[in-house]
């Protein structure tokens, strides 16, 4: 990212603080009332003070391990089931009628169902964060994987390749674009639901905490709890997002500050697999040295016309 995209996304984040600081300190009335809401210089003192705390770092690591854990957990389940569901039918069959009547739920309704099953609060926070992004994930791999296109498979098949080989070296990496979408969803989504789930039977966390601050009406506590969330939020989900980027950097490239390059430019870039990033796609190097083919190879589709 270049350093002036840096900037705008600084000044960006400077405005609405700037907007705030005027609406608060000059208590606009204009029917959405702004007098009681703290200033920004108020909200960075109680931060401040908060920070320098044990109980904040505390909460912070709380809420940071249910994430990490119910997250961890509903990525691979996500994952597991999505990708029987798309490729079995008896799984399909099995599963598919009992989650499609589990997923409209909100994960939030299921607190009196994790009281009761679990045996301590920990658990069942752990078990509503995996809950809500489970089913993202889930949605995601099902679609990614059905929507692959059966060439690669065969040709798999044709060189003696078993269904280990067919899952693990075309079907997962073939649908990981989808499954990240799926993930990045996931991920707010679960924070969305592991606040909730602190807010009405944590014992320890940021919802707890912001929850508490507004009992006792402590709004700069509430502000402060609400932009540790959306702090914490924003770094998982860029660290998921990072981690599909390096995962599926075997995509065409695309330059941030131009169009999506042509078709003749993926071809030429091609990142596949195990290659090197500039290695070009074998059928547009034959292409290249022999001329245009239609139909060389054995996946005629992939053949593309390199211009000079």
């Amino acid at each position: 990212m270049t350093g002036g995209r840096w900037l705008l996304r600084a000044a960006s984040l400077g405005a609405a603080l700037l907007v705030w600081q005027g609406l608060t300190s000059l208590d606009v009335n204009l029917w959405l009332r702004f007098e009681q809401f703290p200033t920004v210089g108020e909200v960075a003192g109680t931060f401040a003070e908060r920070a320098g705390t044990g109980p904040f770092w505390q909460d912070l690591a709380s809420s940071l391990r249910r994430i990490v854990t119910g997250f961890a957990l509903a990525a691979v389940l996500g994952v597991a089931v999505g990708t029987a569901i798309a490729r079995s039918r008896i799984a399909a069959d099995v599963l598919g009628p009992l989650l499609e009547v589990l997923r409209p739920v909100p994960a939030i309704a299921l607190v009196p169902v994790a009281i009761l099953l679990f045996p301590s609060n920990e658990q069942g926070i752990v078990f509503i964060t995996c809950t809500a992004a489970f089913f993202p994930v889930l949605v995601s791999t099902r679609h990614a994987v059905g929507a692959l296109t059966p060439v690669w498979e065969e040709a798999v098949l044709t060189m003696g390749g078993g269904r280990a080989r067919i899952l693990f070296s075309v079907v997962l990496p073939g649908a990981l674009p989808g499954i990240f979408g799926g993930l990045s969803v996931g991920i707010g989504v679960a924070w969305i639901c592991v606040i909730s789930a602190e807010m009405i039977s944590g014992e320890y966390g940021v919802g707890y905490r912001t929850w508490q601050d507004y009992t006792v009406i402590d709004y700069p506590g509430v502000f402060v709890g609400m932009v540790t969330i959306g702090a914490l939020g924003w770094l998982t989900s860029t660290a998921v997002e990072r981690a599909g980027r390096r995962l599926t950097r075997w995509l065409p490239a695309r330059d941030s500050s131009g169009p999506v390059p042509s078709s003749a430019a993926r071809t030429r870039t091609w990142r596949g697999p195990g290659r090197s990033p500039r290695a070009p796609h074998p059928a547009a190097a034959r292409a290249g040295a022999t001329g245009p083919r239609s139909g060389s190879g054995p996946f005629p589709e992939q053949t593309r016309e390199v211009t000079p």
